[in-house]
């Protein structure tokens, strides 16, 4: 039924292994086509074809590789509206949302046409008698990204960019759930001109994951989902020798001071609470009320979600889509039922939701949450979905300790008008992305993404500087020029500077 995706291995369209998956359209839970499946013969095969690849790649110039990206560039924005059809209609997501992780995608690439700057190597004259020393990075060769469902583009945009620029060739395993941009982008990087091989596309499960974690022939592994399968990714590749960067899940807090502009603040929150159904590790699952504010922005907050409109991703009316399967449907009303029984205010109730003519979409409801323990699951787990849970403390100090408290550490932000709470606030949070009066703190692709504690395995974060770092390695290099007729005495002590 529909249209089928096979995998993109040396430049053109390759087969599954046998076996295949239907590719749901979230919004009417109908099968729009047929994702084939690769194993472990799969990764071999694009393996060995970007060992040759990279091999080639690494030795054209820098200005020839930013020229393609340049092309690809100008190929995206050209595309941006077919590629955002094809995720509206696998995710679920809204066409503009679509266009704007297209949008944020398309600022790391624009880092990497420029990659040259990051790679300068440092020199020194003369750090010993006619002796200099310099440094320089190389590609690690071939690696893989292995990425979520969420952000089909902008994800991957985080990885291959900078890891092409800097001279590797890059296995890409999008989620089975909406495949197609990948297999869009594979084809744009050729009409690009990026030679074969060089950007390859693999799609399975677990499968075809543990077969990229485990490969003697990938060096470096990235990956962005949930905290326990980033532990595994990480664990498992780690243990194989590679270089791994692994991005977890979130559970980020939105501090709402007694000074903050409330409507302004509500309106953020909502924004990033509810925003392509709260399927973002960026998103905004909580909000903590200090002092007295908390009723006012109860209030605020449930005006904010009950005017949101609910519907499919192709209807330019819709706010909120629905989320990706009926599973993740299931879990949000699950975990608002055991909130619900364990004494918790359902300020705002989104089970029960319907949308004419979409009756079998995984639709769900905005949904606010209050008077939950600080122990409750609802609370403590990344729900992922549009469910806001809105907790109380009486003071500042509260708040860092609560937020402190979560074992995640992607994501926060505080809404004040007090430069001193704000400063204490960036000081003190033990987070790796901080937003001040801004809900969704994710840096631009020119600095670098990731999280603290569980949602951040491995040394560096994405895209921007440590990106450049996690896809070379540095060499030092000490040089010496002695003319022909110079005699050097040999010295069995240690060489030293002098």
């Amino acid at each position: 039924m529909g249209y089928e995706i096979t995998h993109w291995i040396d430049g053109r369209e390759v087969a599954g292994a046998g076996s295949t998956q239907p590719i749901m359209n979230p919004a009417t839970g109908g099968e729009v086509g047929t994702l084939q499946l690769g194993d472990a013969s799969t990764v071999d095969q694009a393996v060995e074809v970007a060992r040759r690849a990279q091999k080639e790649w690494a030795k054209v110039s820098l200005a020839k590789r930013t020229q393609i990206l340049y092309r690809m560039r100008q190929l995206m924005i050209e595309n941006t509206d077919e590629i955002a059809v094809v995720i509206s209609r696998e995710h679920g997501k809204t066409v503009g949302d679509a266009k704007g992780e297209i949008a944020r995608g398309l600022e790391t690439l624009e880092f990497a046409t420029s990659i040259t700057q990051d790679l300068k190597g440092g020199f020194s004259q003369n750090i010993s008698t006619g002796v200099d020393g310099h440094t320089l990075r190389q590609p690690l060769g071939v690696v893989a990204g292995i990425t979520p469902f969420n952000f089909p583009a902008m994800v991957p945009f985080w990885m291959h960019p900078i890891a092409i620029a800097t001279g590797n060739a890059f296995i890409l395993k999008p989620s089975e759930r909406d495949p197609s941009a990948s297999n869009i982008v594979a084809r744009l990087y050729q009409e690009a001109g990026l030679p074969d091989g060089v950007f390859q596309v693999v799609h399975g499960g677990k499968t075809v994951v543990d077969a990229l974690c485990t490969h003697d022939g990938i060096a470096g592994v990235s990956f962005v989902g949930s905290t326990p399968i980033a532990k595994h990714v990480h664990a498992t590749a780690s243990a194989a020798g590679k270089r791994v960067q692994a991005l977890g899940g979130a559970n980020n807090h939105a501090v709402v001071m007694p000074d903050a502009n409330v409507e302004f603040a509500a309106a953020q929150v909502a924004s990033g609470a509810f925003g392509s159904a709260g399927e973002r590790c960026m998103a905004v699952p909580v909000a903590v009320t200090v002092g007295d504010v908390h009723e006012e922005f109860l209030a605020a907050i449930k005006a904010e979600a009950e005017k949101l409109v609910v519907g499919p991703g192709d209807d330019e009316r819709t706010d909120m889509p629905p989320v990706i399967t009926p599973d993740a449907k299931a879990r949000v009303i699950r975990m608002t039922d055991e909130a619900e029984q364990a004494g918790a205010t359902i300020v705002v109730d989104g089970r029960g939701l319907v949308v004419e003519g979409h009756e079998n979409g995984n639709f769900v409801g905005p949904t606010v949450i209050t008077g939950l323990p600080a122990d409750h699951p609802t609370y403590t787990e990344e729900v992922f979905g549009p469910v806001l849970v809105v907790m109380h403390v009486n003071n500042f100090d509260e708040a860092i300790d609560l937020v402190n408290a979560s074992p995640f550490g992607n994501g926060t932000a505080i809404f004040t008008d007090s430069g001193h709470y704000a400063r204490r606030f960036e000081d003190e949070i033990q987070v790796g992305m901080i937003g001040i009066n801004v809900p969704i703190p994710t840096p631009v692709g020119y600095y670098s993404f990731g999280g603290w504690k569980d949602s951040l395995f491995g040394e560096h974060h994405a895209h921007g500087p440590e990106g450049v770092s996690f896809y070379t390695r540095q060499k030092a290099v000490t040089t010496r020029w002695p003319s022909q007729n110079e005699s050097v005495e040999s010295s069995m002590s240690f060489p030293t500077h002098d």
